[in-house]
């Protein structure tokens, strides 16, 4: 292996690229953006090469999977739990008690490879999107730092631990979306996870109220308390 191809933006390749350097001087770490700038690198390169995506929405087209010659790893910013995209809202929506973050090996499906390692912390009660992702994103940060060394090294990562499962549930846009579909007849209960959950305008998606054909962007109303 003579290069580490980074699919991160262009922040984090500032810091994680001088960690791997110091574990392999001989490394070339490269820096991929998107699908796009994946698709440029030529096949030499790849055939040379180790994928690490670091918390990135990208998906690998299976072409550039098969091309790396030394495998391709992911930092999943979500616990083994909670496979798919925004796992912290659908978290704070199940009313979770944990979280955390999952090291895994890239295949063709998403977020479904065999897992190195979980690292889970506990939600505290009251905590915000904002807030769960923050922390989420310092351990993420936290874990790939551990992790450098083997991700530098020739061999790579290879103690998978098959006692750690994926989740049943994928998480998609089309299911965060049905989220934001808020019936007539929702209960209180229900209104208020989904508005603590799927409040923040992720995907320029919002809580929405159809009625007769004309839909009603919900926001919260900072003067009232939904708790009460």
């Amino acid at each position: 292996m003579d290069t580490i191809v980074l699919l991160a933006d262009q922040d984090e390749y500032g810091v994680f690229a001088p960690a791997l350097y110091e574990h392999n001087e001989a490394l070339k770490v490269v820096l991929a953006r998107s699908a796009e700038e994946l698709m440029a690198y030529d096949a030499g390169l790849l055939a040379g090469a180790r994928l690490i995506a670091f918390a990135s929405s990208v998906i690998v087209p299976v072409a550039i999977l098969a091309a790396l010659g030394h495998g391709a790893y992911n930092f999943h910013p979500g616990p083994p739990a909670y496979p798919g995209i925004a796992p912290a809202h659908f978290a704070l929506y199940d009313r979770a008690v944990e979280f955390g973050t999952t090291l895994h090996v890239m295949t063709e499906r998403v977020d479904d490879g065999a897992i190195l390692d979980a690292q889970l912390f506990p939600i505290v009660p009251g905590t915000t999107i904002v807030a769960l992702e923050a922390q989420t994103y310092s351990v993420l940060v936290r874990q790939f730092f551990a992790f450098a060394d083997v991700l530098a090294a020739e061999t790579g990562p290879t103690a998978a631990r098959p006692s750690i499962p994926w989740g049943h549930r994928k998480t998609t846009r089309r299911l965060y979306r049905s989220m934001c579909d808020i019936p007539l007849d929702i209960s209180q209960d229900d209104l208020d996870r989904r508005m603590q959950a799927f409040g923040a305008n992720r995907f320029g998606m919002v809580p929405t109220i159809t009625l007769h054909g004309v839909q009603f962007r919900a926001t919260l109303d900072p003067a009232s308390d939904s708790s009460a």
